[in-house]
């Protein structure tokens, strides 16, 4: 007979509206804030810091808000009573008290060196805070944490008052003690051998960690911490913090549920399905700054499971397993396949596949798009991220694709007029259906003048113009692949619509407006193909 083992809980502390605004650039607005805690919350996670009421006119009216959480605890976020002051008259633990939220989280200073330089008490006024503000909340029935700032420098400093800043929390009634890497510096091995000595005095079930990436080991140092005894993980979105970051939770939840060593002996509140919503939590999160997503991050970046080597695309069709870790729509991402000169035969048929484009392996066609590819990427194309140029080259060789509008010719012209402005200006000869149409524009520089003359004369594109309303341009990238009189520009041009989806065209030639230029086509091209346009007569 065969005896389960009982599994320990392991809680997820999300902090990232708290100590992910402290990145620089970053900003979140009341509507930001509810909606990722309405995202953390339908992720499951236990803990949701929504901030420091008192702190800053956005935190405060944040928790005045009626935010009701179905999975998670909404928490607010404080420091210890001020010195000179009852815990029941300090303004900062009222605003506490008075943002109607289960669970509150104080920081407070575990380092004597911080308490004498940054503070500027003794220790045991110190120690007197930290009890005081703990005896407060508890009194009022809040699930109680403090965060020991600085924990680890403070403990390699002076043990024993660290650990005599621990026990003032924890043995007035604390539910967690929050060891904080506040520099991040502590380096995993580390992390082991002072854990191993706290558990001896505070049980694991009442410990926490929370780890900076200053370092780049805060998910390494927070796997640690678990392993060592700690039950309570603090980290961001896409480790969003301070400096380097915080440790990302959109690495550690996914070990936690998918990596065996963890996944048999703990269990987290995230359940399977929600576990799928990984990658599209990540990207809301870039949605809402309004910044580019990190294709590298580990599961749910773009490129967490692209393969470019043709041999490695051969073993990843027979089983994924060679060069993949984990399905990738488990964390709600998707494989995918890179076409490039490094790319074989292997590459191409998957790639054209997943466009929808079913053909032979030994069809005359995969070489001759093989060894165009190849030909291309050679004087400076590259296809690593521009899929839609890449789909229409394939369609052009693969099968016949429809001629929507011809560009017979166009002329741009920059100049500074007397009151020192710049003034870039594009006119552009166009025909659909045997018509000719001029469009002209202006724009902030040559490429928007050129993207303005067709966009501000759309409803003149007869047939195409339902179809090119809502294009937009996101980003717009310029690479010097050479020097000299003669360089090599490559353009790439990342374009979206209200459908939300994303896609990426790319030019190049020795002249930057024409390397635009056949980007931008690409773009419009692909807008209408995508959308089933009728095609040019």
């Amino acid at each position: 007979m065969e005896i389960k083992m009982s599994k320990e809980k392991l809680y997820i502390f999300d902090t990232t509206l708290r100590d992910g605004a402290q990145t620089q650039g970053v900003d979140f607005s009341i509507d930001d804030k509810l909606k990722i805690t309405e995202a953390l919350d339908i992720l499951g996670v236990d803990y949701i810091e929504g901030g420091w009421p008192g702190a800053n006119p956005t935190d405060t009216e944040f928790f005045q808000k009626k935010i009701n959480c179905k999975n998670s605890i909404l928490t607010a976020f404080g420091m210890t009573k001020k010195t000179g002051r009852s815990a029941n008259n300090d303004p900062g633990l009222s605003a506490l008290l008075n943002s109607n939220t289960k669970a509150i989280c104080i920081v407070g200073k575990s380092w004597d060196f911080h308490v004498d330089i940054a503070l500027g008490i003794s220790n045991e006024e110190n120690l007197e805070n930290i009890s005081e503000s703990t005896k407060l909340f508890v009194k009022e029935k809040k699930e109680f944490m403090f965060d020991a700032e600085h924990f680890f420098d403070g403990y390699k400093a002076n043990p024993k008052y660290t650990m005599s800043c621990l026990k003032a929390a924890y043995d007035n009634g604390a539910r967690w003690i929050v060891l904080c890497d506040t520099n991040g510096g502590t380096l995993p091995h580390e992390v082991t051998k002072i854990i191993n000595e706290v558990i001896k005095v505070i049980p694991g079930k009442n410990l926490g960690i929370h780890a900076h990436n200053d370092t780049g080991n805060a998910v390494s140092n927070t796997l640690a911490a678990v392993l060592a005894g700690v039950r309570q993980v603090q980290g961001t979105i896409n480790g969003l913090g301070e400096r380097c970051g915080n440790a990302n939770l959109m690495s550690l939840i996914p070990t936690f549920y998918l990596k065996k060593d963890f996944s048999s002996k703990f269990e987290i509140n995230i359940k399977k399905n929600n576990i799928k919503n990984l990658t599209q939590c990540s990207r809301l999160l870039d949605e809402i700054l309004n910044r580019k997503p990190n294709k590298h991050l580990p599961y749910v970046g773009a490129a967490a499971f692209s393969h470019k080597g043709g041999l490695h695309v051969s073993a990843v069709q027979k089983d994924p397993k060679t060069y993949e870790h984990i399905n990738p729509e488990e964390v709600g991402n998707v494989r995918n396949i890179v076409v490039s000169d490094q790319a074989g035969k292997s590459n191409i048929l998957s790639r054209l596949k997943t466009i929808g484009i079913e053909i032979k392996e030994n069809d005359p066609k995969v070489k001759k798009l093989l060894d165009e590819v190849k030909d291309r990427e050679f004087i400076g194309y590259s296809y690593d991220g521009a899929d839609a140029s890449f789909e229409l080259l394939a369609r052009r060789i693969m099968s016949k694709i429809p001629r929507y509008i011809l560009i017979r010719e166009y002329d741009v012209t920059v100049k500074k007029n007397s009151t020192g402005n710049i003034i870039s200006s594009a006119k552009a000869h166009l025909e659909v259906d045997g018509e000719k149409i001029i469009c002209e524009g202006e724009g902030n520089g040559p490429v928007n003048a050129l993207d303005n003359a067709i966009r501000n004369n759309v409803d003149r594109l007869a047939k195409y113009s339902k179809y090119l309303k809502d294009l937009k341009l996101v980003d717009y990238k310029v690479r010097i692949l050479n020097t000299g009189t003669e360089a090599i520009t490559r353009v790439s041009i990342e374009s979206t619509d209200s459908k939300g989806k994303n896609w990426f065209t790319i030019g190049v030639s020795t002249n930057i407006i024409e390397a635009s230029f056949k980007a931008l086509i690409d773009s419009l091209d692909y807008k209408l193909f995508k959308d089933n346009a009728p095609a040019s007569n």
